[in-house]
């Protein structure tokens, strides 16, 4: 039954979607700290002073933060998690990419950082979707390997178990603490179909299809322990050929509507996620990297950090061109070409949102638009915070809300690690949109 709550952080009646907890906002407005709220804590760093971060969001009217919660490294590792060293890759490697440039070193207890970040949020009136990015990004950030070979020595057909305990684990820590009621829902993984999920799978149809024996046993596990707290797969872009993938005991979906478009012509072009041989070096320097910027070939991590590359998921022409491009020359490049798919990124922002939505109707569980919208720019570009993503931000939310979806994103670059987080003016338009808007 679809019920009508009055959300207690003053944004109004709007309903709660089918399968929405009634002590939940019946809305989300999302910003995304990813992993960033732990490896970012250094001195000047943004998560430095978590309550000061909450504090900022709650100004610019977010009411749900979603992050990596750690649950492998805190509760199915075995590794001491008390002094848990974090930094950035060593040699300025990804030094100047979005979501890599960590700038500070920092120590921490994981179990009372942790505690600490749900025990601010509550402070704050913020609701938590806690994921994991550990078969992706997390472990890259750490001093040594171990957590990282923790996560490989799990057989590929049993990690979405392990995660699904280990988010049980998580949901049993907060519940004895007096925090349960902070969790909005939770995802085995972000981006299921991109990362070391897949390995071992029969490589046939799509991931999301095969996937999905896998994910159900996670759910499941998950399920057995919690079964009052939603839990969700979350997918890369919106797998529009493969939705049949979708979890069958799935308490809620999460999707990721990256549109691309010009964007998949910059990555194509320069094979940014091809075989590094393709790389067209000359054009490069030609059309986007800084004078005096290194070869391909000679831009890597220190030898004994090689293995953070595989800890990673981001491609080596990537991350090399956005270490070393003109932020200024790929945004010309970006604009120029952005009139030929304009429309068709518009269109595939309503198709994917729409499908989205159908599939989450068709299942009775809430939508949520988790990440989003143009897609991996680089750090310094202004694409996305220009008035080319303003306004696909603008439309976004508008769906959002028009598909009655629970929670969004503003934007995936709306948060404090990146420089969105200073257009206090789009934010603020946006997310009350998303939590003032109402169902007709």
């Amino acid at each position: 039954m679809v019920t009508t709550g009055d959300d207690s952080r003053g944004h109004g009646l709007v309903a709660h979607p089918p399968g929405v907890p009634d002590h939940l906002p019946p809305r989300l407005a999302i910003t995304l700290w990813d992993f960033s709220w732990y490896v970012r804590t250094g001195s000047g760093e943004p998560f430095e002073d978590l309550d000061a971060a909450f504090a900022r969001a709650r100004e610019l009217g977010y009411n749900a933060v979603r992050i990596c919660a750690m649950p492998f490294l805190l509760f199915r590792s075995g590794l001491d998690t008390s002094a848990l060293r974090l930094g950035p890759i060593g040699g300025g490697y990804a030094g100047r990419v979005r979501w890599y440039d960590v700038a500070a070193p920092t120590t921490l207890d994981v179990r009372a950082h942790l505690l600490a970040f749900f025990r601010a949020a509550d402070r704050h009136g913020v609701v938590v979707i806690a994921s994991s990015w550990e078969y992706q990004q997390s472990p890259a950030f750490a001093a040594d390997r171990a957590w990282h070979d923790a996560l490989q020595a799990v057989p590929p057909e049993r990690r979405l178990v392990e995660l699904g305990e280990a988010m049980a684990d998580l949901v049993d820590l907060l519940v004895a603490e007096g925090l349960g009621h902070t969790l909005a829902l939770v995802e085995l993984h972000n981006e299921v179909q991109a990362g070391h999920l897949t390995a071992g799978l029969p490589g046939l149809e799509d991931p999301v299809v095969e996937l999905r024996e896998r994910h159900e046993e996670g759910i499941a596990a998950f399920a057995a322990r919690h079964p009052d707290v939603l839990c969700g797969p979350n997918y890369a872009a919106v797998p529009v050929t493969a939705m049949r993938g979708i979890p069958r005991n799935a308490t809620a979906l999460v999707v990721h509507p990256y549109v691309h478009g010009v964007l998949d012509d910059l990555v194509a072009e320069f094979a940014l996620r091809g075989d590094p041989a393709d790389f067209p070096q000359a054009r490069a320097d030609a059309e986007l990297l800084r004078p005096g910027a290194p070869r391909l070939a000679d831009w890597r991590p220190p030898a004994d950090e090689e293995w953070k590359r595989q800890a990673s998921i981001v491609g080596h022409a990537e991350v090399y061109v956005h270490d070393w491009c003109d932020p200024e020359a790929v945004d010309r490049w970006l604009h120029e070409r952005y009139g030929a798919h304009r429309l068709a990124m518009a269109q595939r922002l309503r198709e994917w949102i729409g499908v989205a939505a159908d599939h989450a109707a068709r299942l009775a569980v809430p939508l949520v638009l988790g990440e989003g919208w143009v897609g991996y720019t680089p750090r310094d570009c202004r694409f996305e915070e220009g008035p080319v993503g303003a306004e696909l931000c603008r439309d976004a939310v508008a769906l959002a809300d028009r598909v009655g979806a629970w929670g969004s994103v503003v934007c995936s670059n709306a948060a404090p690690h990146h420089a969105m987080w200073a257009d206090a003016k789009l934010q603020r338009e946006c997310t009350a949109v998303l939590l003032g808007g109402r169902r007709e």
